[in-house]
């Protein structure tokens, strides 16, 4: 089975790192109500859109979530 969206994206995490989709992981971590289940592009973009006032741009989760397509397809 692959890996939710969430598990991915902490694997980008490195709060040393001011690279965008690390300071994207860093702050999705702290985000309580993130959909850490979810495995789908339209449900994580919209809940992004209303609840993610820590992603500088919408482009940056687009290019985690092109990162994560990715690796599960290979």
């Amino acid at each position: 089975m692959s890996k939710t969206f969430y598990q991915f994206l902490m694997t980008q995490r490195n709060p040393e790192s001011y690279e965008p989709i690390a300071e994207f992981a860093n702050n999705a971590f702290f985000d309580q109500s993130f959909p850490k289940q979810s495995t789908n592009f339209n449900e994580i973009s919209k809940y992004l859109e209303l609840n993610g006032n820590y992603l500088p741009s919408m482009t940056v989760f687009d290019d985690a979530w092109q990162k994560y397509l990715d690796l599960n397809n290979h």
